[in-house]
């Protein structure tokens, strides 16, 4: 089954049932797949699509991404999900590398196609609307749908590009049904779930867990414009019933100082980024429904992890791998470690990517013998649940001891007063590699380097302890959460100079 036959037998099952709800707006399912039959028609008529070629999303949440996804795929393309923060040149970049020749996108967008060169005649624009407006173009028969193979390619994620320039990770039909299907089987879902998608849908993360994973279940669709701000979030997850939230710890943050009303929910899911125990703690403190906290990656497609939903769970873990898929800890030869030992975390599984886009050296450093190498470091514990020690780029060397930030960062969370917290590294000429904290500190709380120092001298060894904090009104953030450290070590390197 390729992902379009996936929808269209939900289609043929839940035909009248709402499958996306919209603010006011509500799509059953069949609504879904006439609109986006009327995509395919376009695209297949008027634009000349052929099946792989590359068509590009670039808009903020809204029914047609969902409905333009659906049609992209019913024609044979490829769905191409830009990040829609970005700027005009990191967009025509992207759109390059892709060989987009077509370009779905919203009004805000649209009004600055004329300053992204590589944008030719060949590109047609949409405004956002215009999806739902079209009629079905005058021929005599539909286009049939393209009948896909399982390892066709399907979707082009262009990873986030916090450490350098963003790589398509190419994900085939089976990648990504096999993924939806698994989260399906580990966390339990059933036509009466509807999930929360607060997330930016470019993002892998809801792709699969927020678009296939419900429509595959023959479930619902909760979409929001923005997880900001986070009353608005709790208001549309309490008007329409939502009973999963997968988000980012950003939100959860949001939530966990808030006074939250009964709800829906039966799973809050935490991915996209490293959640802090501290936060974990505060809102499983309040909320009936606990955080389960989980690890994913785009190349994965993206689900690796979970925290069992019925227990137990484990505080700081990514939790066990979700169903058909392997984890392996791994020394820098690529030899399985013991429990206990810290290594990087090797994926396998048919949810793997089949490579990057146009990058074959890329693909063969981090596509070994079946395996996916994450460059994320992280051990198994006695029970086998593992654990996310930091990035492997982001480890520091100290005097020739490693040192991961993430755990510096856990400790400056439990500090009354702590808003954000992230640690890089700075050259030491006799040390090698020396901690630097950037801070963010909670309105009415002092920022003071010496009371940090001093919280933390008990807590940790002398070598890890920063030897610079710099307080910050934020933190630079991509679309998901995850800190932008390239940012932070630039605004250090000009402190430095």
């Amino acid at each position: 089954m390729h992902l379009a036959a996936m929808v269209a037998d939900s289609v043929s099952r839940y035909e009248d049932k709402p499958a996306l709800f919209f603010g006011d707006q509500v799509f059953s399912y069949r609504e879904l797949w006439e609109h986006a039959g009327h995509v395919k028609n376009h695209l297949l008529q008027r634009e000349g699509i052929a099946p792989g070629d590359r068509v590009a999303l670039w808009m903020g949440n809204c029914p047609e991404f969902i409905i333009l996804i659906i049609g992209i795929l019913r024609s044979g393309a490829v769905a191409v999900p830009l990040n829609h923060f970005l700027t005009p040149p990191e967009a025509d970049d992207i759109l390059k590398d892709a060989q987009a020749k077509v370009v779905f996108s919203d009004a805000d967008r649209i009004e600055i196609r004329s300053s992204m060169p590589h944008l030719g005649s060949a590109t047609s624009w949409w405004e956002k609307g215009l999806a739902l407006e079209l009629s079905p173009p005058k021929i005599q028969a539909e286009h049939a749908d393209y009948s896909a193979q399982a390892d066709d390619l399907a979707v082009l994620i262009y990873t986030s590009g916090t450490t350098g320039q963003p790589k398509g990770a190419m994900l085939s039909h089976e990648n990504l049904l096999h993924n939806s299907a698994s989260c399906a089987a580990t966390m339990e879902t059933t036509p009466e779930d509807r999930v929360a998608v607060v997330l930016p849908l470019f993002h892998s993360f809801m792709l699969t867990v927020g678009v296939l994973l419900p429509l595959q279940s023959g479930g619902s669709i909760v979409l929001l414009e923005s997880l900001h701000p986070a009353k608005q979030v709790i208001q549309e997850i309490s008007r329409h019933q939502a009973t999963i939230l997968p988000a980012i710890p950003p939100l959860y943050r949001a939530l966990a100082s808030m006074q939250l009303p009964s709800l829906s929910l039966r799973l809050c899911i935490s991915g996209a980024a490293p959640l802090p125990v501290e936060i974990l703690n505060r809102f499983n403190r309040i909320s009936p429904s606990p955080i389960i906290e989980s690890y994913g990656l785009s190349e994965a497609s993206p689900v690796v992890t979970l925290n069992p939903i019925h227990g137990p769970t484990k505080a700081g873990s990514i939790g066990i791998p979700i169903k058909e898929v392997e984890v392996a800890i791994m020394d820098t030869e690529g030899n399985p470690l013991p429990n206990g030992e810290v290594g990087e975390l090797w994926i396998r599984g048919k949810n793997v990517m089949k490579g990057y886009w146009q990058r074959p050296q890329a693909t063969r450093s981090t596509l070994q013998d079946g395996w996916l190498r994450t460059g994320d470091m992280g051990h198994r514990d006695a029970d086998g649940f593992l654990f996310v020690t930091d990035r492997q780029k982001d480890m520091l060397l100290v005097n020739g001891i490693n040192v991961y930030p993430r755990e510096i960062e856990e400790h400056l969370y439990q500090y009354e007063g702590v808003k954000e917290a992230s640690v890089i590294g700075t050259t030491d000429a006799r040390k090698g590699e020396q901690p630097v904290a950037f801070v963010v500190m909670e309105k009415g709380y002092a920022a003071e380097t010496a009371a940090l120092t001093n919280y933390l001298k008990p807590r940790l060894a002398a070598y890890k302890i920063p030897r610079q904090f710099h307080f910050v009104d934020q933190l630079p953030r991509t679309a998901t959460g995850k800190v932008k450290k390239t940012l932070l070590r630039e605004q250090l390197a000009s402190v430095s100079e």
